[in-house]
């Protein structure tokens, strides 16, 4: 088995940056106004069917707040369970995050970088709102060239060059489910994304949506291979939750059988065995989300929170004596 952070059986989002500066590095949800060319009619009006962009950020980020505003209220917030956290890393979450001209960008991620609490900038975005102009940009700032200098001290190491990651919502590698979300772009496009990106040096990572309609457990394994060889430094994947009044909901009202619908211990032991596919230097940001109750019409799990999640994720690794990659390069899996 490899040596993953912390004594774990997969890599960890935690240790991953724990053992590269010395410290947690806790996200802070941003929303900085973007829209989505899948709602504002460049694409198309709506956006991807399960999406409610509501459901998936925390009350301190709002846009009509100050991003320091937003990061102030959101250190407060992730105090309470992560106390021992001392700097951060701005995440531009809500809605598509580089859909906006070079210029404003820069202000923006000018403007997270500068509090004093921030280490970096996380970018959620999409794969078609991305161009050789901004990430030669971006690119530039991960290598220390902000305007009027930076400088953190994290974990007693001196940096002097911002940590700066793209996150692009891919959410598929099969492009029949892409088209059947109206998600507005296919896998090349996302495959094109990451390479450029990945070939300036830029932090890379990936989310993606398990149980999506029409995908049986069997297409959802296959992506493994297809996450492996993108040049990815992080994935990210959420169990689907049903979201009131998206199309989603309709569809999934009269179309149940298309949808695998997972009970937690299934799910568990479902994403064991994803991880012993996918490439071991993989960082692992999350493997569940939490949707609150007041947005979908049940919730099968119950209301488990994170760290629970994590805790039983722990055992199914070590009940089963395996990892994360186990089966990569091997038959010994099936």
């Amino acid at each position: 088995m490899p040596s993953f952070p912390e004594g774990k059986r997969y890599n960890t989002f935690v240790g991953h940056f724990r053992r590269i500066y010395g410290e947690r590095l806790q996200k802070v949800v941003l929303d900085a106004g973007f829209t989505c060319p899948n709602r504002d009619g460049t694409l198309g009006r709506g956006g991807c069917t399960y999406c409610d962009n509501a459901a998936f950020h925390p009350a301190y980020s709002s846009p009509g707040k100050s991003l320091h505003e937003q990061i102030d209220e959101g250190i407060e917030f992730h105090k309470v369970r992560y106390r021992n956290a001392v700097h951060y890393l701005a995440y531009f979450q809500s809605f598509s995050n580089t859909y906006a001209p070079l210029p404003s960008l820069r202000k923006l991620y000018l403007e997270a970088l500068s509090h004093p609490a921030v280490a970096g900038i996380v970018i959620g975005t999409r794969p078609d709102c991305v161009d050789a102009e901004k990430l030669d940009w971006l690119a530039s700032l991960k290598d220390g060239k902000v305007p009027g200098g930076w400088h953190r001290t994290v974990g007693g190491r001196d940096l002097s060059a911002p940590v700066v990651i793209i996150e692009y919502g891919i959410e598929s590698c099969h492009d029949t489910t892409l088209r059947r979300i109206n998600r507005g772009h296919d896998f090349a496009c996302a495959q094109r994304a990451v390479e450029m990106t990945a070939e300036r040096g830029i932090g890379t990572g990936a989310h993606f949506i398990l149980g999506l309609p029409g995908e049986t457990c069997g297409m959802m394994l296959e992506e493994a291979e297809m996450i492996n060889a993108l040049p990815l430094d992080s994935v990210k994947f959420h169990q689907l939750q049903i979201v009131r009044g998206t199309a989603m909901e309709k569809e999934f009202a009269s179309c149940p059988d298309d949808f695998v619908q997972f009970s937690l211990d299934g799910y568990i032991d479902f994403f064991v065995t994803m991880l012993e596919r996918l490439r071991p230097d993989l960082y692992i940001e999350r493997f569940a989300g939490e949707v609150p109750p007041r947005f979908v019409n049940s919730t099968p799990w119950g209301l488990v929170r994170n760290a629970e999640l994590l805790r039983m994720l722990d055992r199914r690794l070590e009940e089963r004596d395996t990892w994360q990659g186990k089966c990569v390069g091997t038959m010994s899996c099936g």
